[in-house]
């Protein structure tokens, strides 16, 4: 369940046009925790996009969240961005 999550969530961030992104899976972590146990999974999430640039912290991660749309109120319950622009 959760690669096929990763991989969605992968799908949706497309539209981003990331030069990087990698997601990491931390639900074990979680285990027995109310979100956990409905289902949703803790993810961690480095994206690299030029859309991030200028932008201030807040708005990256209302961007990453409008990309993932319904995912985040159904199989993600929590999840750690780390949402940067290019260094070049």
């Amino acid at each position: 369940m959760s690669q096929a999550t990763i991989e969605k969530m992968k799908q949706r961030l497309a539209v981003l046009s990331p030069s990087e992104i990698s997601i990491g899976d931390d639900s074990a972590l979680h285990a027995g925790h109310a979100g956990a146990r409905d289902g949703g999974g803790h993810y961690r999430l480095r994206i690299v996009a030029a859309c991030f640039a200028g932008k201030s912290p807040l708005a990256r991660h209302r961007v990453v969240h409008d990309a993932l749309g319904d995912m985040m109120q159904k199989e993600i319950h929590a999840l750690v961005i780390q949402a940067l622009p290019p260094t070049n």
